[in-house]
């Protein structure tokens, strides 16, 4: 298996094998249970009704019937079936099944791709996507969301700091054409 963060360039692929990758020690088809603990700082399940959380304090989660959830309770849901786990390092997981079946990718992992200072640039080193979508707001050009199907990837080129903002692998809508 070869670890994406320590090769970011095979982000960059339009072909890439995600059979052969794994990220943060973690390979697609992985049981969510072995994503470490200590690595997960929030999560995403069925089981939450309700949540409170920001940048300044510690997530909330309620269940429907209003009884709070601890984040233990709610990454055991999510291991059992279905849902996200967040990371510490800015590294999700998809998990579906119990199994882990994407990744995404933001903040500092993705400076690797700081040298690209224009969309022109960008598709130059990460090649012309399957499916392009323009994010636009107000008539506002917000990003350009790219799809690699043969990669099972999309990238999200941020138009207004002309930037590599967000990249998911794996079981995504979209990731595997229309």
């Amino acid at each position: 298996m070869i670890e994406i963060l320590e090769n970011l360039d095979l982000l960059s692929r339009p072909n890439l094998d995600l059979a052969s990758v794994e990220v943060n020690g973690i390979a697609l088809g992985a049981p969510a249970a072995t994503v470490p603990r200590q690595r997960i700082v929030g999560g995403l399940s069925s089981t939450i009704a309700r949540y409170h959380g920001g940048t300044n304090g510690e997530s909330e989660y309620y269940d429907a019937d209003g009884r709070s959830l601890t984040l233990d309770e709610v990454i055991d849901d999510v291991i059992r079936s279905d849902g996200f786990l967040y990371g510490t390092d800015e590294i999700n997981y998809k998990v579906s099944a119990g199994a882990v079946v994407g990744f995404a990718i933001s903040g500092p992992h993705l400076s690797h791709f700081t040298h690209l200072t224009s969309y022109e640039e960008f598709l130059t080193v990460f090649g012309q996507p399957d499916r392009i979508h323009e994010n636009e707001v107000y008539g506002d050009l917000l990003s350009y969301e790219t799809y690699y199907w043969g990669a099972r990837k999309h990238v999200t080129w941020d138009a207004w700091e002309d930037r590599v903002s967000f990249i998911n692998l794996g079981d995504f809508e979209g990731n595997s054409g229309p």
